[in-house]
């Protein structure tokens, strides 16, 4: 007990004793208002006039079509970028993504990067160097106060602030002139492109053009401005120069160089999407869409109160007026006794429940995550719910393109399949803490095409 308090009380007097600088400026800013005049609104305008007017989709189901098509829309941008995501690694594909970021910005496109903090602590001067660029702005989102890289002080700090800091911006985005944007489970990170020897998530993203990409910049917005987004320079005492930037531009350029004659490299330009979006023949699906996410202020955790996010009332409402078939592919799938009651209520009026999540053996968590699915388990099957569980086994192309490297294969798309036409994509997962904690994004589509597509994965 004595433990307890003194840590409770080292913790409160280490927040009070770190607080950055929180009072920098932090000018509002917005989407791109006329995305028809860029070069990619004009292309996607036309496809989408010629059927319909409606949004058009493009699932991204292999992490080299998910790579190409961050890195053509960052090639494409003519006036904005706007970057949001819940992890930003420092490995290879990130490097070479935010090469061609820089060199937009460079070109004259605005960049705005947010990151949730979680793991962006540590990085701070890696990002404000690249924020050191006239045309890039970097924020964190949810900011611890101490620095450096996690370790204690953090934990003591999460002690002396559980409420906030354990609600954390799992959102992941990237958009383009406010005229495309890529949304879905990817974080930027070489495993879930496909570019890492040991490990592979099996994700899943869909890009979005028209309407709807409106909808996404506003989420993006609201975020950006909020009170919880913190320029990177709250936290850096002597701001990088220039030459620290240049360093960075050269080193990418040179990682950029060596990367050129990989076989991952040469599996890119095979597949051909980054040609087939920049020249306007990128297949879209048309279909009405809307996005849905939840609220900034939902980071706060004041009031004591835990309630299902935006998305979830969404999802339930589509869910429980299924006719037919229900399928819900999670990495981590842990069901409330509400969840459970909706489930096993489909399944008893002839409703066809299908989950598709990690097996024991592919669970990229610690066993701690499957525990959570596996004590629902038994109540599933009985209530006549199929459960299919991923094996750790990468596909066939992959275990070519890295021989001789151990085996790591993980689910980590989130998706949900109305009735083969409702569709949901999104930044969610099915587990309590996307449902109470975390803050999400997704995209809900209308779409028997996209319907059939997914319920065949």
């Amino acid at each position: 007990m004595r433990r307890a308090v003194a840590a409770s009380c080292l913790a409160t007097a280490l927040v009070a004793c770190t607080t950055p600088r929180l009072d920098v400026p932090r000018p509002v800013s917005e989407a791109w208002p006329r995305p028809e005049e860029t070069a990619l609104g004009r292309s996607f305008a036309e496809q989408l006039r010629a059927r319909g007017g409606q949004s058009g989709f493009h699932l991204l189901v292999s992490g080299l079509e998910a790579f190409t098509i961050r890195a053509a829309l960052a090639e494409s941008a003519e006036r904005t970028l706007d970057l949001q995501y819940y992890i930003l690694s420092e490995d290879t594909t990130t490097q070479l993504l935010l090469y061609r970021v820089l060199r937009a910005a460079q070109r004259g496109v605005r960049v705005r990067l947010l990151i949730d903090d979680l793991y962006a602590v540590g990085k701070d001067f890696d990002l404000a160097t690249l924020s050191a660029h006239p045309n890039i702005e970097v924020r964190v989102f949810n900011p611890f106060l101490s620095r450096g890289r996690l370790g204690l002080s953090q934990l003591l700090e999460f002690l002396g602030d559980a409420a906030r800091l354990n609600r954390r911006m799992h959102n992941k985005l990237w958009i383009a002139d406010n005229a495309a944007a890529i949304a879905g489970g990817r974080n930027l990170a070489d495993e879930y492109f496909e570019a890492h020897g040991e490990l592979y998530f099996s994700d899943l993203d869909v890009l979005a053009a028209g309407p709807v990409v409106q909808d996404i910049s506003r989420s993006f917005d609201d975020y950006w401005n909020s009170e919880w987004a913190v320029p990177i320079e709250a936290f850096v005492s002597t701001p990088p120069g220039q030459e620290r930037l240049a360093g960075f531009e050269r080193a990418w350029e040179a990682r950029l160089e060596s990367f050129r004659d990989t076989d991952y490299a040469r599996a890119l330009r095979e597949t051909r999407l980054g040609l087939a979006l920049r020249s306007g023949q990128l297949p879209l699906t048309p279909a009405a869409a809307e996005a849905v996410y939840d609220r900034p202020p939902r980071i706060s955790g004041q009031g004591g109160t835990e309630s299902p996010g935006a998305i979830y009332s969404r999802l339930r409402a589509l869910v429980e007026a299924a006719r037919q078939e229900v399928i819900l592919i999670s990495p981590y799938f842990i069901p409330s006794e509400q969840g459970m009651g909706v489930l096993g209520a489909l399944a008893r009026r002839g409703v066809r429940v299908r989950i598709l999540t990690n097996s024991l053996a592919s669970t990229d968590h610690i066993p701690l995550a499957h525990a959570g699915y596996a004590r629902w388990r038994p109540r599933l099957l009985a209530a006549g719910i199929e459960l299919h569980e991923m094996r750790p086994e990468r596909p066939e192309a992959i275990r070519r393109r890295w021989p001789g490297e151990s085996s790591g294969a993980y689910l980590h798309t989130k998706a949900v399949v109305v009735d083969r036409q409702h569709v949901i994509v999104g930044s969610m997962n099915l587990d309590p803490r996307s449902r109470l904690h975390n803050t999400e994004l997704a995209l809900l589509v209308e779409s028997p095409e996209l319907g059939t597509r997914l319920g065949a994965l």
